[in-house]
This record gives structure tokens, sequence and C-alpha cells, in this order.
């Protein structure tokens, strides 16, 4: 059956649009790669606080409109579980303010299209120190888990909106979540390099238009370590570490 993104011709079916391919049962469309976030419920979004108004925050995902965090859709500090008062709506700036970075999940989605978000989880909150990167949302594989811990030593948080934070390993007791950043501890220069290490990888991805999930990310920091940090950046080097990727994804699916 002929979706969005695709005509009939002889007897063929054609995209019409350069996209990834999404098959359900019978039914043939194709996502396009250039295109705005649209968000979905349950989708995990990296997003950067843009504006604090009364008892919520607008965020920034990607997305034509922003989203919304609501003061009511946050755990407190402390984890305290009771109504939001007065003092809450005037400590907002304190927990979260403009040019913050956050994950979050998506709660709901409004009749016009922007999203309600909510980080009532350890596992998400402010994000403190790392890298992040934006991508075309269309990249990134949907799995049941947007959070990775990956070999080389970094954690890697693909969020749906085609927001990419990376950083040092995070522990799951050290998962403190919310509004603790501390910015005051110094990361090794050997994460350092990981992480910069990632991120040329998923460039690199990025421009092949490949897949980004936990294992195609995992294939490329290993393919790549024939190359210095820098050389990742040249386009020879980029597609290199593309197509040795690609080889060992079509040998780990066969």
């Amino acid at each position: 059956m002929r979706g969005h993104g695709t005509y009939s011709e002889n007897g063929y079916l054609k995209a019409s649009v350069v996209g990834v391919k999404e098959v359900v049962n019978k039914l043939i469309s194709i996502r396009p790669l250039k295109s705005r976030y649209n968000g979905e419920i349950g989708d995990i979004v990296v997003g950067r606080i843009t504006e604090v108004q009364q008892k919520r925050w607008k965020v920034d995902t990607n997305s034509r409109l922003d989203s919304v965090l609501l003061l009511s859709s946050v755990n407190l500090p402390g984890g305290e579980l009771r109504r939001r008062s007065a003092e809450d709506e005037h400590m907002m700036r304190r927990y979260l303010q403009e040019g913050d970075l956050i994950s979050a999940e998506v709660q709901s989605v409004f009749a016009d299209g922007s999203l309600s978000l909510h980080t009532r989880s350890l596992k998400y909150g402010k994000l403190s120190q790392g890298v992040m990167l934006k991508v075309f949302p269309s990249l990134i594989k949907r799995s049941k888990t947007h959070f990775h811990n990956l070999p080389c030593g970094a954690r890697v948080i693909l969020g749906n909106n085609g927001f990419i934070w990376i950083c040092p390993t995070i522990n799951a007791e050290d998962s403190v979540g919310e509004f603790v950043q501390n910015l005051e501890e110094v990361v090794p220069l050997a994460e350092r390099k990981v992480i910069a290490r990632i991120r040329n990888c998923i460039l690199a991805l990025a421009q092949s238009k490949m897949m980004l999930f936990d294992t195609s990310i995992s294939y490329a920091y290993e393919e790549s370590m024939k190359y210095s940090i820098p050389e990742l950046l040249v386009p020879e080097a980029m597609v290199d570490v593309a197509l040795l990727t690609t080889q060992r994804l079509l040998l780990l699916e066969n």
C-alpha cells in the first residue's frame, strides 16, 4: 500500500522524498530526512530551557513550537511528594534557568502540536558536563532505551528530537537526576578525548545518513581508532568510517 512520500510508476512504488522507509503491515511510507521533530507520547528528548514563565518552563526541542515543562511535572529536590507552593514558584529559576540543558519524556501532545514534557524519574533532569550535537530526527533509531553507557567509556542520550548528549559515564547509584549540576568537577583528559571521538563518529554517520543507535556508534568508534580525533572531520575519513561501520552492521544482520 502507498503511504506518505511515495508514488506509483509503471507498477513500482517509488519514493518522492529523500528519507527513511517505514513499513507498518503493508503500508509503506517515507519519513523525510530534513524535517522538524514531530513528538509522540513516550519520546525521550534533550532540550534547552528558553524561558521561565509562571509555573512552567519553555523548552527548545527542535520542533515547530517550544515545548512546555510544567512545575507540577518535575520532582522537587529531595524527591518530596507534595503540592507545589508559591515558594516553589519563586524558586523556579534556581531549579532551571535559561540556557540549561535537560533530558525529559514527552507526556502529552497539545492540539497545536506543541509538547508537554515531564521529568518524574531520576534518569531525567538537568544535564551537567558534556557535549550536545544536533542531527536529523529521522536518523535516531527508535528503541526501548535511549540512554546508553557505551563500552568505550561514555554515556550517550539519543533524543528522539535529534539532539544527542554525550557525557562521562554515570553509575546508576550516582544518578541523582533533577536539578543537581556539578560544574566544579574536572573531567579527566582521557574521558574528554573519548567524548570528542564519539562526537566526530556520530557526525560521520549522520553525514552518510546512517541510522544512529548504540551499536552503530560503538562500531564507528572502533573503526575510527586508526584516525586521530581531528582527522575524523576530514571528509574522506568520515566516509571511510561510515562504510566500515555499514559493513559490520550488515555482517551482524546476516
